[in-house]
């Protein structure tokens, strides 16, 4: 481990950035409208109900949605070296897991970048500078962004879509290409967890963002949505690498993603990867009485629940599963960021971050084309 610390340390260190990728090249993007790929592939899914599994169906795809989805993948990718290659591994299931499903109600582009590979997050532990690769990745992020506005958008609303490193490079991408700029005026909505948005305590603007606000109430537009998930009762410890703010007077931004500005406790509508290989405290789950999954997603309404924490320099996403042992669906589910064993403290339920309340997320984007909501999902 320390070896291989040591070799993506001194990549950190060494080297300048290779030219753009070519994004007027489809080649070099995931998903883009009206053709086949990941994002136009419905996706099988099963209604999980307290009774046990009900229907299954395909998640609709939309063809001539009022709106545009833009979206960036985690920290995914673990290729050699500190960035990614452009050949895409486990992007395509991030893409697929996170953002496919958004294709019932908005035009899906997702473009392959040079990501900050899993690999380097043990080099930074061990003293490397991310500056670098960052800048890799960012350049990319930038260059797809702005052959969508050149080629794609036309004056078309947008929302931003991202997770982890994702919601890092849109963060930069809305400080640096659209905070004050008139292209901000058809941003509806960015929808960025899983990496913390800094506001000064009891605000909803400043810190991060210049001018962007924090959703505070549904149906608003031009403002960010962003949360970092914790289970209840394990809120995010002095340090944590995310809920925690350093910089004094600070605090984590929290929307509650099933009703922007609510500050108790709502149930999610949830979409799980049933098919997961992540590890999970208490160790793998059993879906159902029934047996196993008879698709590779799950949808759960009001399994879980979360609220909005802010307490000083905290700011999560607090997550509750509403356990009933009488009933046929699981009593748990997983998030956690398990290495070596070991399930990361300072991370909480990091891979939970997008896919717990998807369909909340979903029918946010949906209330922009002014749909009531997304037909085919199962129930």
């Amino acid at each position: 481990m320390m070896l291989v610390a040591a070799v993506l340390l001194a990549a950190a260190q060494a080297g300048t950035a290779p030219a753009l990728p070519d994004y007027s090249s489809g080649s070099n993007w995931l998903c883009l409208p009206g053709r086949t790929d990941i994002c136009s592939t419905p996706l099988r899914t099963t209604a999980l109900n307290p009774n046990g599994y009900g229907s299954t169906g395909q998640s609709p795809v939309v063809k001539n949605a009022g709106v545009d989805c833009f979206y960036v993948y985690p920290t995914v990718s673990r290729d050699k070296g500190v960035n990614s290659d452009l050949v895409p591994d486990e992007e395509r299931v991030a893409v697929e897991v996170q953002f496919a499903r958004f294709a019932g109600t908005c035009r899906t582009f997702a473009p392959i970048y040079r990501s900050m590979t899993v690999g380097l997050i043990t080099a930074v532990a061990a003293g490397a500078d991310y500056k670098g690769p960052f800048a890799t990745a960012y350049g990319d992020v930038r260059a797809a962004w702005r052959e969508y506005l050149a080629k794609y958008n036309k004056g078309r609303p947008f929302v931003l879509v991202g997770h982890s490193q994702g919601s890092w490079m849109l963060q930069t991408l809305i400080a640096q290409e659209i905070e004050g700029k008139p292209i901000a005026g058809q941003m509806k909505l960015a929808l960025i967890p899983g990496f913390n948005v800094l506001v000064p305590q009891g605000k909803l603007v400043g810190g991060t963002f210049k001018s962007t606000p924090l959703c505070s109430r549904p149906g608003q537009t031009g403002c960010v949505m962003t949360w970092t998930s914790y289970r209840e009762k394990n809120a995010p410890p002095p340090g944590a690498i995310f809920g925690y703010a350093e910089l004094p007077g600070m605090t984590v931004a929290c929307t509650n993603p099933a009703e922007p500005g609510a500050t108790g406790w709502m149930p999610l509508d949830s979409y799980w990867y049933a098919f997961s290989k992540q590890p999970v405290p208490g160790g793998p789950i059993e879906w159902s009485a029934e047996g196993s999954p008879p698709s590779p997603f799950l949808r759960t309404e009001g399994l879980v629940s979360a609220r909005c924490v802010n307490e000083g320099p905290r700011g999560y996403l607090s997550i509750r599963t509403n356990a009933d042992p009488t009933d046929k669906r699981t009593d748990r589910i997983g998030g956690e960021v398990g290495v070596l064993g070991f399930f990361i403290p300072g991370w909480g339920m990091h891979l939970a971050d997008m896919n717990a309340p998807m369909g909340d997320l979903i029918r946010e984007v949906e209330a922009l084309n002014g749909a009531k909501s997304a037909s085919g999902q199962p129930r």
